[in-house]
């Protein structure tokens, strides 16, 4: 059987309207290889589709979090979102400057979107990340653990429960939560933790469908691989700090350790945007209590 890893190279951010540039990794089963790709994706947007609707995005203002926002926003929804840091170009009607990875900062939140929009239609908890040194489990102290529980697992636990009564109350709603292929593939140099967060990220969602849908709520999550983002570039740093190594090592590190990308990139945040739109859009509207995963074929089981 071939060898099936693919080799990632790094380009430089591109705006989410720009023509999606990668290279296709060589392959011994192929003549070619490392030849420049351009996609040039347009995304049809109706941007009457959530007119009216109250929506709240965590982490809305990098990477994918910040790609459904602008996503959501162009389709007409009334969007709130929260960060720890605002970001002038939001196109959001309301942001909220809060961590909610605190219990205060998700009461802030709840309140604030409540408030501010008049109610809630739909939840995206796309807040997460890592911040574990690398170096395994010996590394990672009882602090990090919590930490990386509280960002990834417990924020949404929280929210859920401040905003839900209000979607029960009207008998409708739609709540995404952005889970990881980690919860499957844990890279063990760096991310236990946070793949054990994701996990359970996952298992807490489809027990949450099972109580909701009922009540006519959806809920669904989303578990993407490797995506280009500023965190995922700060976990290449991270990385290659402990190891000594440079920047390309340990990014290809990564890449091995998840078994290559079969098509051969990563994802970008309006890919993973895009998805999410149609997850929390009435064109999903008998969808719920699944996981869709976005990773360009990286999990190789069925």
């Amino acid at each position: 059987m071939a060898d099936r890893r693919y080799r990632l190279r790094r380009f430089p951010r591109q705006p989410d309207n720009a023509p999606l540039q990668f290279h296709a990794g060589r392959r011994p089963d192929r003549e070619t290889g490392d030849r420049p790709v351009t996609i040039r994706q347009t995304f049809a947007i109706d941007d009457q589709e959530f007119r009216g609707k109250r929506v709240l995005v965590t982490g809305g203002t990098k990477g994918a979090g910040e790609a459904i926002v602008h996503r959501l926003a162009a389709a007409g929804a009334r969007v709130a979102t929260t960060a720890r840091s605002p970001d002038a170009g939001s196109p959001a009607e309301l942001f909220v400057q809060a961590d909610v990875a605190t219990l205060d900062g998700a009461a802030n939140v709840a309140a604030a979107t409540i408030d501010g929009l008049g109610g809630i239609d739909i939840v995206i908890h796309s807040v997460g990340g890592s911040k574990s040194p690398g170096g395994g489990f010996a590394a990672l102290s009882d602090r990090i653990w919590q930490d990386e529980l509280n960002l990834n697992l417990l924020a949404a636990v929280r929210l859920d429960r401040l905003l839900v009564p209000e979607m029960i109350k009207q008998g409708s709603g739609a709540i995404v939560h952005i889970s990881s292929i980690q919860r499957r593939l844990p890279l063990h140099e760096s991310t236990i933790a946070y793949a054990a967060a994701k996990a359970a990220l996952s298992t807490y969602s489809k027990a949450l469908s099972k109580e909701l849908g009922p009540k006519g709520i959806r809920v669904n999550a989303v578990a993407p691989g490797w995506i280009h983002t500023s965190a995922s570039e700060a976990m290449v740093k991270r990385l290659a700090a402990h190891a000594g190594s440079d920047e390309e090592t340990a990014r290809q590190g990564i890449m091995d350790a998840l078994g290559g990308i079969p098509i051969g990139r990563p994802a970008w945040p309006r890919e993973i945007a895009e998805l999410v739109a149609f997850l929390v859009s009435d064109r999903a509207s008998a969808i719920h209590g699944a996981e869709y995963v976005i990773d360009g074929g990286t999990i190789p089981t069925v």
